[in-house]
């Protein structure tokens, strides 16, 4: 829940997106009016807590309070600045003449290095919590794809992407859930201090 609650705000994100890289249908058509939609925060919601969660479902492991001792490590002095990196890296990244989606997923990828730079303890998680999640997301896109047939050819703005795709999911998108998962998957330990 934590961790939905934190991802639920960059719904707000969606003016960045929409149409350079999509223009989804909307409730009452805001996205196409405003360029923000409720759906995009509903979204941002499910995919932060299930991000967070799936490697310890998975595994069925409990994270523990990471030992006093450890705290003190001198990785731990840049604890901080690795969760903030994607944040931080996103503006610059954003400036280049680039679709956003690719800041986006550079920006992904930057702070999942960050964190496994600071708690190689979580090197393993990251990496599997980044492969789950690409299954998730994978699965999600198949679904939408197969419920509503020709969706991601008239909602994605493929024109501006690279044109790689595997069967009808760009590219993009799937290089997009692996960093979020691989990011979002350590998170939850680095404000909780566990392991």
């Amino acid at each position: 829940m934590w961790a939905s609650l934190f991802t639920t705000p960059f719904g707000l994100t969606e003016p960045l997106f929409v149409p350079e890289y999509w223009m989804p249908p909307s409730l009452l058509d805001l996205a196409e009016t405003t360029g923000f939609d409720i759906e995009s925060l509903i979204f941002c919601f499910g995919i932060g807590g299930i991000a967070s969660v799936a490697y310890n479902l998975i595994t069925r492991q409990v994270p523990q309070e990471v030992p006093h001792a450890e705290k003190s490590s001198p990785l731990h002095k840049h604890h901080y600045k690795a969760i903030a990196a994607p944040f931080v890296a996103f503006p610059f990244l954003y400036l280049l003449p680039w679709n956003p989606i690719y800041p986006s997923i550079a920006s992904l990828f930057i702070g999942a290095v960050a964190n496994v730079l600071c708690r190689p303890d979580l090197k393993r998680k990251s990496w599997i919590g980044g492969l789950l999640f690409l299954i998730y997301y994978a699965v999600f896109l198949a679904g939408l794809e197969w419920s509503a047939p020709g969706y991601i050819d008239r909602v994605w703005n493929l024109a501006a992407l690279s044109g790689w795709s595997l069967g009808f999911m760009p590219v993009e998108e799937l290089l997009f859930a692996i960093g979020f998962g691989m990011y979002w998957s350590g998170v939850y330990e680095h404000f909780t201090w566990r392991k």
